[in-house]
C-alpha cells in the first residue's frame, strides 16, 4: 500500500519523475505514488514543486508536508499532517 495513516498523519510514498512536461500524478510504480515534475532535479528544485504539489492535492499548507527520506533520490516518504482528503481520491484520477 502507498500510503497509511496514523491519528492525523499521513504518510505516504512517492517514485518522483522529474523533468517533466507538467506535475501530475500517472500512476502507480512499485508500490508508490509515481508524479511527474516539472522542475529538475538540481538544487532541491523537484523536492520543493513535489512538497507543493502534494500540500495542494491533500488540501493543506506548505509546512504539513513534510519529507521525511528520500531527499536525493527517486522514492520517497512523506509526512501529511491534519489532511481530510482520503488518499484513494488521488488513486482514483488514474484508475
Amino acid at each position: 500500500m502507498w500510503y497509511s495513516r496514523e491519528g492525523n498523519t499521513l504518510r505516504i510514498l512517492i517514485y518522483a519523475q522529474p523533468g517533466a512536461k507538467s506535475t501530475e500524478i500517472v500512476g502507480m510504480y512499485d508500490g508508490a505514488l509515481k508524479i511527474r515534475l516539472n522542475a529538475p532535479p538540481a538544487d532541491g528544485r523537484a523536492n520543493d514543486t513535489l512538497q507543493k504539489f502534494l500540500a495542494k492535492q491533500f488540501n493543506v499548507s506548505i509546512r504539513n508536508v513534510k519529507l521525511m527520506t528520500g531527499e536525493k533520490n527517486r522514492r520517497k516518504k512523506f509526512y501529511i499532517l491534519s489532511s481530510s482528503v482520503d488518499p484513494e481520491s488521488l488513486s482514483s484520477v488514474f484508475k
